[in-house]
């Protein structure tokens, strides 16, 4: 008897040690279930019509000195790296333009980026803003930087989003016909700008990590002595106390490898965000050529989670 109680005694001691796959596969459809509610589930509009105004405005600004030599930076006034024939390379080859289609197409960036930001034929400025960005990213590869390249991707998803159905000319003038006033989008139209964000800055953070940043703790005081150097960098540079700089990369490397989990979990995400935003600040700063980048940035900061009540206070103040 004792035998028989002992053998019943193991297996279900087995049973309790042996995973059950059932509810393992229903423990993984309630999460997949999860995230997809929290991926289509309606967002707020302001969010959309934020990025909308800031994100046109940060890209332009970026171009301006490109744009004011169009002819040579698109046209055929100006040198182009020439047909490599195919090479690996260069996958894709543009030939330059006469000068005044480098020129058209300079303006076409100008107003419907500005048009895009002030919500004006939103629909019609938003496709050409975003054609011209992947134009001009293809055309001059040399010259496509960061902000240029990301800017092409947020112009496309400006112009497939509703974006300038609650504020701007386009919906001043429809509310005026009696038309309604909406308040939501669906989950995607944000949560894109949202995703892209917090991978841009894991990404950085694991390429930080897997570089020099977890071994050489002055790489961030190196970069305040490089060719980027403003006035502002370099006495930062010289009345910070050594100490404060390891500390510094320590927290931003940090910051950019965890971000996804510290814009996840609401107790934490408003410090995250100030702290992104104190973040490109300094980098618009200390780094002249890149202050463009820290707006674009701050940008996406502000659209994707500036607490809603703040997003309405701002807005609030705009036609539509």
């Amino acid at each position: 008897m004792s035998k028989k109680r002992r053998r019943l005694s193991k297996e279900r001691a087995e049973e309790k040690r042996t995973p059950n796959r059932g509810e393992d596969l229903l423990a993984w459809e309630r999460a997949a279930s999860a995230g997809w509610r929290w991926f289509t589930g309606p967002q707020a509009i302001e969010r959309l019509e934020l990025l909308r105004i800031l994100v046109p405005l940060t890209v332009l600004g970026f171009m301006a000195a490109r744009l004011l030599h169009a002819d040579h930076w698109l046209g055929t006034a100006g040198y182009h790296v020439p047909d490599l024939g195919g090479d690996y390379r260069q996958p894709l080859y543009l030939a330059p333009l006469p000068v005044w289609a480098a020129w058209s197409v300079a303006l076409t960036m100008v107003f419907s980026g500005l048009a895009l930001s002030l919500g004006l034929f939103t629909r019609l400025a938003s496709g050409l803003f975003a054609a011209s960005l992947v134009y001009v990213a293809l055309a001059d590869r040399l010259a496509a930087f960061t902000v240029s390249k990301l800017g092409a991707v947020l112009a496309i998803a400006l112009f497939v989003s509703p974006c300038g159905a609650r504020f701007g000319v386009d919906a001043w003038r429809r509310i005026r016909r009696g038309g309604v006033k909406p308040t939501q989008v669906s989950g995607p139209m944000v949560r894109f700008f949202q995703i892209v964000l917090v991978a841009f800055y894991c990404c950085s953070g694991i390429c930080k990590a897997k570089a020099d940043w977890l071994s050489n703790g002055h790489i961030l005081w190196s970069h305040l002595y490089d060719s980027y150097q403003t006035a502002f960098s370099y006495q930062v540079a010289n009345l910070t106390p050594s100490w404060v700089w390891p500390w510094l990369q320590g927290i931003t490397l940090v910051y950019e490898a965890f971000a996804p989990l510290l814009f996840a979990l609401p107790v934490v995400r408003r410090l995250a965000l100030g702290w992104g935003l104190l973040m490109h600040a300094m980098i618009g700063l200390m780094f002249g050529p890149v202050v463009y980048f820290s707006l674009m940035m701050c940008s996406l900061l502000l659209g994707c989670f500036l607490p809603l009540p703040w997003l309405e206070r701002v807005l609030g103040r705009l036609p539509g």
